[in-house]
């Protein structure tokens, strides 16, 4: 008994210090961002396909999606990123794709399944702070976004968010 308790601590620090292999990968938010974090996944998230059909200007919108569509996702100094559909799947290195949350395996699918999002203040000015700082993102996660949707004359959908909730 004394020797298995050993081995599955030993399992444990082994999983626990391996880089890539921890429970939780989600980093923290910087302090300013913790005000945009959501602790509690809101209720009734749509995907970001389903949204793209049939969200309307200034409708409140919950949308789940990962975050990629493109191979640098981000909108440099701001809070702004891309969203893509959960249903897309990322493409891997053995279809020749170096970056899999460009989903450059599924080119055809992603201008309908994507939007992009942009983190709000109070005013509703986009915050300037990049995102990967300020919410603690990065590419693939699967986020879920509370904010309200907008549209352009082409009928691309961004949401214009006060809360994102990162899941595990």
């Amino acid at each position: 008994m004394r020797s298995f308790s050993f081995f599955l601590f030993a399992i444990t620090m082994v999983v626990s210090t391996t880089p890539g292999c921890s429970k939780s990968e989600v980093s923290a938010p910087s302090a300013e961002g913790t005000v945009f974090r959501l602790v509690k996944e809101p209720s009734g998230a749509k995907g970001v396909k389903a949204a793209r059909a049939d969200a309307k200007t200034d409708e409140e919108v919950t949308l789940v999606g990962r975050i990629g569509g493109d191979a640098n996702p981000w909108v440099e100094g701001q809070a702004a990123f891309m969203l893509v559909d959960s249903a897309l799947k990322p493409c891997g290195a053995d279809e020749g794709c170096p970056t899999p949350w460009d989903y450059c395996c599924s080119t055809d699918e992603l201008p309908s399944s994507k939007a992009m999002v942009k983190v709000v203040d109070a005013g509703g000015k986009t915050v300037a702070t990049d995102a990967r700082k300020l919410l603690g993102l990065k590419e693939l996660q699967t986020v879920v976004i509370h904010g309200r949707a907008k549209r352009d004359d082409a009928g691309n959908l961004t949401v214009l968010a006060d809360g994102v909730y990162v899941r595990n």
